[in-house]
């Protein structure tokens, strides 16, 4: 069926998601948050028109809702195909695909953002609890509320860094534009859409969850690495001492490693690292799945 022409920026959007409906919120937030700017800005360099004689006269260049739509679903499927990690040739049996993941630099991606979750979580836990402390504690002053606006923005604005990282390094696809918003409305209805959209709270949300996360993946990442590089690493080194090529003091603490268990010691420490990968993809997933929930602002 087709649609009327829109006749306002607010009917080009409104369209523009229709067109979008089932599509990645990401790519819809993005699609949504450039259409906007350029129509606004196309309206801007046109005082004499009206806004719909300006639509009407650029829809032959930027195009219709639908056509805009088709477009950022073609460029979304260009990008994830130039992004996308060579395909590795398909193992035959279990234990290949098993061990495949070593030439994933995806589980690597992930071990690394495993690590970095502890200083991104400390940091966005003490901007969020300071935030609300200083906003809770001045609000009976005249700095409190445009304090506690500022500070809603510097979590909208670390919530936008921390997706980038998050489609960095775990892949989940995550907005590159912030989330749309009228620029037209009054200043006092933008601000109340600010305090009435979910986004906002969720974005607070996610910057107090991200401490407890970061310290449970930190510790996965720290205690697994450690287990597998010492299983691994460790009868080698022993090897040579037993050889007499090095020295390691405190011999009485590993006296008991036979010569005969370094190899099955070997193969332990080898399976701790693959799993230790093999877990660090699927948390990277599923973080990123998480992130996609709180960070991103849904189009309704």
């Amino acid at each position: 069926m087709s649609r009327s022409a829109p006749r306002s920026v607010e009917q080009y959007l409104e369209q523009l998601k229709a067109a979008l409906v089932g599509e990645d919120p990401a790519l819809q937030q993005d699609a949504l948050y450039d259409a906007e700017e350029y129509l606004r800005a196309e309206i801007g360099q046109h005082p004499g028109k009206s806004e719909a004689d300006v639509l009407e006269l650029i829809s032959s260049t930027y195009g219709a809702p639908d056509e805009v739509a088709e477009a950022y679903r073609t460029t979304e499927a260009t990008v994830r195909a130039a992004l996308a990690t060579p395909p590795r040739r398909p193992s035959r049996n279990g234990l290949g695909k098993f061990f495949s993941v070593y030439s994933d630099w995806r589980a690597y991606a992930s071990l690394f953002f495993m690590f970095l979750s502890l200083v991104t979580g400390i940091i966005y836990f003490t901007v969020a609890v300071t935030g609300l402390a200083i906003s809770a504690g001045t609000m009976i002053l005249i700095i409190g509320f445009p304090f506690f606006l500022l500070f809603l923005g510097l979590v909208r604005a670390l919530s936008m860094a921390e997706g980038r990282m998050v489609e960095g390094l775990t892949g989940v696809r995550m907005p590159r534009r912030p989330a749309h918003a009228s620029t037209t409305a009054p200043w006092y209805e933008r601000i109340i859409g600010i305090l009435r959209e979910r986004h906002t709270w969720t974005a607070l949300f996610y910057m107090v969850l991200k401490l407890p996360i970061g310290i449970i993946y930190f510790t996965i990442a720290s205690a697994g690495l450690a287990i597998g590089v010492g299983l691994t690493v460790g009868p080698f080194l022993w090897a040579l001492h037993l050889a007499g090529l090095i020295h390691i003091s405190g011999d009485a603490d590993v006296n008991g490693l036979h010569p005969v268990a370094i190899p099955f010691v070997i193969v332990i420490g080898v399976l701790v690292l693959t799993l230790l990968l093999h877990l660090a993809k699927g948390i990277g997933r599923m973080h990123g799945q998480l992130a996609k929930a709180l960070l991103v602002r849904p189009v309704s």
